[in-house]
């Protein structure tokens, strides 16, 4: 468990990795970077009181440095990946050892079940679980078992991420999917089974929901300009709707300004259709159902389903263009733009 500013959180995510209903011995290793709000004093307290849990030093705070730190020091030949923002149920692991035996896969994940403890973490929620919200992947809600592109953290064979090479120390967003990309290219299998699910309580404010994405957009980009095609379709629907939005400005001054006009402006004018046609489903969205319940609920989902979109968007741009280079995913840091206090 890479660990960072999450003092709200952990104790709960501790408790719920060590309450797992599993035959033989487990450990759990928390690979601590520099907080700033005690986060590191709990950990220490929360190891005085079970043997089970192991401190590792993290100074850079990067998650896939952390990761493979947590994995050089473990001592068993499964590795569960999981994260201080989540819970686990108690039959987790099990479940997953048995899937990782029966299917004979390298990893096994299941379902990001995100929810909220206030109005906007309960409507990021919503657009996590939705696949309007990130794009439908399998781990956002998918109910087919079967073999999958990436998995939610993962309970992986320890021996196939010593081959591999375990996480890219390069890659500060995005570790996740370039791992199974190189694990799936081995030879091995990533299976996605529906029946495991992890509880996710994302970001609490939208300054912070906005820094997230931008920094996971750019390095997604930074993924296409070293992979290429070996990246779904679905990643490039965000930037796409923020060139249109881009286009759609540019045309409108043109336009306002006189230099458009005739039968060559009423052309351009199909620039907006797309524009439109998202700005009602996100509409529709918010309203229907999966808005939540009440006026409230459903403006905060109109706010963050653009806010989410259009920030990975653009960030990917970015990313293609100049490439991810030191950017760090900032929403639990304040406003510095480095893990380092």
């Amino acid at each position: 468990m890479p660990v960072l500013n999450e003092r709200a959180y952990l104790g709960r995510a501790v408790e719920t990795v060590l309450a797992q209903d599993v035959s033989g011995p487990t450990e759990l290793i928390l690979a601590l970077g520099p907080s700033t709000d005690g986060t590191n004093a709990l950990a220490a307290e929360l190891a005085a009181g079970d043997d089970r849990i192991v401190l590792v030093e993290n100074p850079g705070a990067d998650i896939p440095i952390g990761l493979n730190l947590a994995i050089r020091a473990a001592r068993h030949p499964t590795v569960v990946r999981v994260d201080a923002h989540s819970e686990l149920d108690p039959t987790y692991a099990r479940r997953a050892l048995e899937t990782l035996d029966r299917v004979h896969a390298a990893n096994v994940g299941g379902v990001m079940r995100a929810d909220g403890r206030t109005p906007f973490q309960r409507a990021v929620a919503r657009a996590y679980n939705s696949p309007i919200g990130l794009g439908g992947g399998a781990y956002h809600g998918g109910t087919q078992e079967g073999e999958a592109e990436s998995a939610y953290l993962g309970v992986m064979r320890r021996a196939v991420l010593e081959e591999v090479g375990l996480f890219d120390e390069s890659i500060r967003r995005g570790e996740d999917w370039e791992l199974n990309l190189r694990i799936r290219r081995a030879g091995y299998r990533v299976w996605f089974d529906p029946a495991l699910a992890v509880t996710y309580w994302p970001r609490e404010s939208w300054t912070r929901l906005v820094r997230q994405f931008a920094a996971t957009g750019r390095w997604r980009g930074e993924l296409v300009r070293r992979f290429g095609r070996g990246n779904s379709l679905r990643f490039f629907a965000p930037p796409a709707l923020v060139l249109t939005i881009l286009l759609g400005i540019v045309i409108g001054v043109l336009q306002l300004t006189g230099v458009l006009q005739g039968w060559w402006s009423v052309a351009a004018s199909v620039v907006y259709l797309p524009v439109l046609a998202y700005a009602l489903l996100i509409v529709g969205v918010a309203i229907g159902p999966g808005g939540g319940h009440g006026w409230r609920d459903k403006l905060w989902t109109a706010a963050v389903l653009p806010s989410m979109h259009l920030a990975w968007g653009w960030g990917f741009l970015l990313g293609v263009i100049g490439g991810a280079h030191d950017t760090v995913d900032t929403s639990r840091l304040g406003s510095r733009n480095t893990p380092l206090p």
